[in-house]
């Protein structure tokens, strides 16, 4: 990868290859995931320092057979062991559960798939009757094995206690010098074991992450999986090309969604939502008819049904807007509460704020919540109507139905009705004159 970052902490849909991998055997196993480490290891355990995982590392890194060694301290002998790998990103639970189903516990299986141009990859040997004889690396293959097509994954479904047997008497007298996994298929055929298989149709599902050029490749593949999945539960992508998935996003009826849009972490789109194009989506709530436009940035937010944001509007985290709320071009808002039916439609900041309903505030009114050490919260109650340019000095509180003059600097608390004005007196100079250069410095 040419990288500092150990390769399975590279991300694939916003979340690290081994992630992914550690999320997946936990869907169909019941113990605890050992994970087998090498280079970066102290990166990868601070990684996944809150999850339940025994850790086995490797230090010298002599084969795939060697580092499955690592592990034989954390196996009980009567459990079968799963072998997967942390670059291999984008295998599916229900492939792996199908794996399990159709393997007998005394047995052994491998995962295997059909390549165009298998170069480089193990070849599957077939016996007589359809089981897998033997898997011959492509650098110890000759020509005529090198023809086959069928090729192992390296994922292996093994009864515990023989595995140990086998990595046992493991030998790396090949042409790499490593401790091959896959010489346990003869060796478990001598003791009467037989390896059956199950063929994943798509090879992306089990295709693995050498440099990032392949990770651009699986990038592609999963979200072109996730447009699907959401089209197919009737959401409407402008483009299934053009959309980012970097966590979950769960949609509601007839949302749709526009070109470029990135959803990060957790997100939710309920029935009606509709996306406009390049906007970024975090960790949020949107209600039912909710309108996002264009190059909007919504980031650990809950917004109400039917509200409206954007276009160029940022909802910062810790906000919520009420049912109806409105923010305009160029809006940003942060820890705030936004009322019901409340808008505030131009070029304005709202910080550490509570709004309450139906407020209207003008353009270019900006709460001054932070005076270079503390934050300040400024609370405007129900039907409150702000003028344009207004600035509010927060600690501050506006009362109901009160009316605020454009071009106003609001230092005091503002009683709820009538007007409040804050302005300096308007004066003239008919005898100024503005300053110009004189006609040699022109």
């Amino acid at each position: 990868m040419r990288s500092s970052l150990p390769k399975v902490l590279h991300p694939i849909g916003g979340q690290s290859m081994l992630g992914r991998v550690i999320d997946t055997a936990r869907a169909v196993c019941g113990s605890r995931p050992v994970v087998v480490y090498g280079h970066g290891g102290e990166r990868l355990r601070a990684q996944f320092a809150e999850e339940a995982l025994d850790w086995a590392e490797q230090p010298e890194q002599l084969g795939t057979g060697h580092a499955v060694m690592q592990a034989v301290p954390h196996l009980h002998d009567d459990a079968r062991v799963l072998i997967l790998y942390g670059d291999v990103p984008l295998l599916r639970a229900e492939t792996l559960r199908e794996l399990l189903d159709a393997t007998p516990p005394d047995e052994a299986a491998i995962l295997t798939t059909l390549l165009e141009d298998p170069t480089g990859y193990g070849r599957i040997v077939r016996a007589p009757d359809d089981t897998i004889a033997e898997i011959i690396e492509h650098k110890d293959a000759d020509a005529a094995t090198r023809a086959i097509r069928e090729v192992n994954t390296g994922i292996m479904l093994l009864p515990a206690a023989a595995l140990k047997g086998w990595l046992a008497n493991l030998s790396n007298d090949n042409a790499q010098g490593e401790y091959y996994l896959t010489d346990v298929v003869a060796m478990g055929r001598a003791d009467g074991v037989a390896f059956r298989s199950v063929v994943v149709a798509d090879p992306g599902e089990v295709a693995g992450v050498n440099d990032r050029v392949q990770q651009a490749e699986l990038e592609r593949l999963y979200q072109r999986r996730c447009a699907e999945a959401l089209m197919r539960a009737g959401v409407t992508l402008a483009d299934p090309d053009r959309i980012e998935i970097r966590g979950l996003l769960e949609c509601g009826e007839d949302v749709f969604i526009d070109v470029g849009c990135v959803f990060e972490g957790r997100v939710t789109l309920a029935n009606g939502v509709r996306i406009g194009p390049n906007c970024v989506v975090k960790d949020a709530e949107l209600g039912a008819g909710t309108q996002v436009e264009a190059m909007v940035c919504v980031d650990g937010a809950k917004v109400g049904p039917n509200a409206h944001l954007g276009p160029f509007s940022r909802v910062r985290p810790g906000c919520s807007l009420a049912a109806g709320a409105r923010l305009g071009n160029f809006v940003e808002v942060k820890n705030a509460q936004i009322g019901e039916g409340s808008k505030v439609n131009h070029l304005s900041y709202i910080g550490d704020t509570v709004m309450g309903a139906n407020v209207n505030v003008g353009a270019g009114t900006i709460t001054c919540n932070y005076d270079g050490a503390y934050k300040h919260r400024t609370t405007i109650g129900d039907g409150v109507f702000i003028g344009s340019d207004t600035q509010l000095v927060a600690p501050v509180s506006v009362g109901d139905g009160a009316t605020i003059a454009a071009g106003t600097t609001v230092t005091k608390d503002v009683p709820a009705g009538g007007l409040t004005i804050g302005r300096t007196r308007q004066h003239h100079l008919s005898a100024w004159r503005r300053p110009a250069k004189t006609k040699t410095e022109a």
